[in-house]
Formats: C-alpha cells, structure tokens, sequence
C-alpha cells in the first residue's frame, strides 16, 4: 500500500466493535481479545476512525490499548471526513464541518491523539457522507496533503468515491488506496477495481460479505459445502481472487469468525467455482 506498506491481503476492520453509529457490540475484554487474536493470526492491516465512538467505546482507544506499543509491521488506516467525531453523525448537516480545513485537521489530530502516533500510516478522505453527496474533493485533499507534507501523514487515500473522483484527486497527490462498498453482489466498481491495479492502488472494499441476493447466495451455499467453507470465506476468497490489489477489511466482535475470516486467506476458489459466480 503506497509502494512501501507490505500488509496481508485480509485485514480488519474496526468499526464493529463499537456498534456505530447503530447495532450489537462485543464487550469490552471480548473487543480487545479480537484485535490482539488478529495480530497473532497475522493480520497487520486495521482500519479504524476517530468518529467510530458510540456511548463511550471509541475504536482508537480499543485498538491503543489492546496493541500499543505497536509491532513494527502493523499498517493503521483511518479517515476523515464531513464527521469529525461520532456523535457528529447526530448533528444537522450544516454542523457537519469536517471538510473544512479546521475540521480535517481537528480529525487528523484525534486520530493521531487517540492511536498515540506522531504520523498516521494511512488517512482517507472519506467522501458522501449525509448533507455532502457531491462536494468536490479538491480542497479537503490539498489540506490532507498539507498534513502529509507537515509529516503528521505517510499516505493518502480516498473513500466511498466515483470513478472521476479518483481520477481528480490523483491529479492533486498520489494516492495509496480506494476504499468503497464492493463485495461478490455488488460489483458496480468492476471498472474501478481494474484502474486502480493498472496504476498500483490499493482497492479496499468495504462490506466484504454483505448484501446476496438470493440466487447469488444459493450458488455461494453451494460453493463453501464443496470447499467444507461457510458463505463469507467464499465471498471473501472471491474477492482475493477478484485483483491481487482487492485487500478485504471484515469486521467482526467475534473471536470464531475472525478466524474464519483470516482462514478465507488459504480458499482458493478454481475457475470453474468463479464462472458459476460470474
């Protein structure tokens, strides 16, 4: 990631072991036992945000205390955007300012108080999110690049954008990586996943195992009882198979299925198993 981030094709995301902004959460020691399970199964890429915070649990301050200090090869990626902090999802969207330069490094500062680094590995420059459909990314991404010049950033990246929108923002600086909702049944990015590996980006999709349909899920139940599999490790070993520069980010409160999901990493679906999902 970047031209000098080695991670591992699985990684992890955090956000599920908080609830935010709606939904179940692991307990506390549960939280921590995950994410230190992750790293010892191999996983070095967690991707994480300041504003994943619901009553009280904040990512950040799970993964600082469950990891920090930090192995040396753990790649975190986080973001900002219009929300700065959780419970900015809550507010009308004209109170939603982190997009301006104020509130892009009010959110770079958290992240880097709340991990306990001086320099985050990874920031993206979350776009779309309520009351900010449409707004050019230009100028948030020339304040990042500020950041990134200060050294308070190693890398740029984008999230939850168009096609034109990657091509805008890597006229202004070189990004690290995409990440937008993409998994086996939503595949409008087909053409984005191929740009990206032709210029060696990083696509990560988000909601990796989501959303089948039902012939989709008929054909992938079958598949994981051929492979003694379950249905998110063939969607995930599909999207391994979909570009070497897919790196799939599932998350989960559950010490079972993290390690199902880092056991995806060894499903090797043939090109027979591939046609009957194309």
């Amino acid at each position: 990631m970047g031209g000098d981030l080695a991670v591992g094709r699985i990684g992890y995301g955090a956000m599920k072991l908080t609830g935010w902004p709606r939904g179940d959460r692991p307990d506390r020691d549960t939280a921590l036992a995950v994410l230190r399970r992750a790293v010892e199964l191999g996983v070095n890429h967690i991707d994480t945000s300041n504003y994943y915070t619901r009553d009280g649990v904040a990512a950040n301050e799970l993964i600082r205390t469950a990891l920090h200090p930090y192995p040396d090869d753990l790649v975190i990626v986080t973001k900002v955007g219009a929300l700065v902090e959780g419970p900015d999802i809550g507010l009308p969207p004209a109170e939603q300012r982190g997009l301006t330069p104020d509130g892009l490094r009010r959110g770079v500062e958290a992240n880097l108080r709340s991990l306990g680094v001086d320099r985050l590995d990874v920031v993206n420059l979350r776009l779309g999110d309520r009351g900010h459909p449409d707004i050019p990314l230009g100028k948030p991404l020339e304040t990042l690049l500020a950041l990134r010049d200060e050294g308070l950033i190693r890398h740029l990246g984008v999230s939850n954008v168009t096609p034109d929108q990657v091509a805008e923002a890597r006229a202004i600086a070189p990004i690290a990586c995409v990440q937008n909702m993409y998994n086996v049944a939503v595949r409008d990015d087909d053409p984005l996943v191929d740009a990206c590996a032709e210029a060696g980006i990083a696509y990560v999709p988000f909601f990796p195992v989501g959303g089948f349909r039902p012939v989709t899920a008929e054909r992938m139940d079958a598949l994981a009882a051929r492979h003694g599999a379950t249905m998110p490790q063939v969607a995930l070993a599909w999207l391994l198979a979909r570009s070497p520069n897919v790196l799939p980010i599932p998350g989960t409160g559950s010490l079972a299925h993290l390690a199902e999901n880092v056991a995806a990493g060894e499903l090797r679906l043939t090109q027979e198993d591939l046609a009957e999902l194309a």
